[in-house]
């Protein structure tokens, strides 16, 4: 659809400054992005099945695979948004991605901040958590973590961040929690 209906010399403007756009995407960089990341996550999550061991894997399956989904629906969404803006069309479906995928951060944000230790229930990790203590500290660090990148990404979306902070948000908003849970986990051992 872009290759038939944006034309090749268009430029996303990602970022504002006054009156005049500052920050400029070519058509074929800013739509090639979108695949890109989808690739090197599907690439990822099957190095990462790869290298656990069949139990590991079992127990953490139930985390990848609708972490995977989201991830790819996010990444789904502002490809249609970019889409839309190249064609110039008045919907924003990034900024509606940015409040559903903020929205679902705070909730998932409470959980985990909330979440009681339980066999079947919190973070799998690949490695043990040791005591009760880390696994409260991990499930708090991760919650808020997560929390506040659902509240940036609400912040970015309502103040009418434009296409590049909002994407960068969904990025951060993604690697920031996960970091912060494995970095937490092997510090707290």
């Amino acid at each position: 659809m872009a290759v038939l209906r944006v034309p090749a010399d268009f430029l996303y403007a990602a970022h504002w400054e006054g009156s005049t756009a500052d920050w400029l995407w070519p058509r074929d960089t800013a739509l090639a992005v979108g695949p890109l990341l989808a690739l090197a996550l599907l690439l990822l999550f099957f190095v990462m099945g790869r290298l656990f061991s069949k139990n590991q894997f079992a127990k953490s399956q139930h985390i990848f695979d609708p972490a995977l989904t989201v991830l790819l629906a996010v990444i789904a969404a502002t490809q249609l948004g970019l889409l839309l803006a190249g064609f110039g069309s008045d919907l924003d479906v990034i900024r509606i991605t940015g409040f559903g995928f903020g929205a679902l951060l705070l909730l998932l944000g409470v959980v985990l901040f909330e979440a009681e230790r339980h066999t079947y229930a919190g973070m799998r990790m690949p490695w043990p958590i040791a005591s009760d203590t880390s696994w409260t500290l991990v499930h708090r660090a991760t919650g808020a973590a997560t929390f506040l990148a659902g509240a940036g990404l609400l912040a970015l979306s309502w103040f009418d961040a434009d296409i590049g902070p909002l994407v960068i948000g969904f990025a951060l908003a993604v690697l920031v929690p996960v970091l912060i849970a494995g970095s937490t986990t092997l510090l707290s051992r």
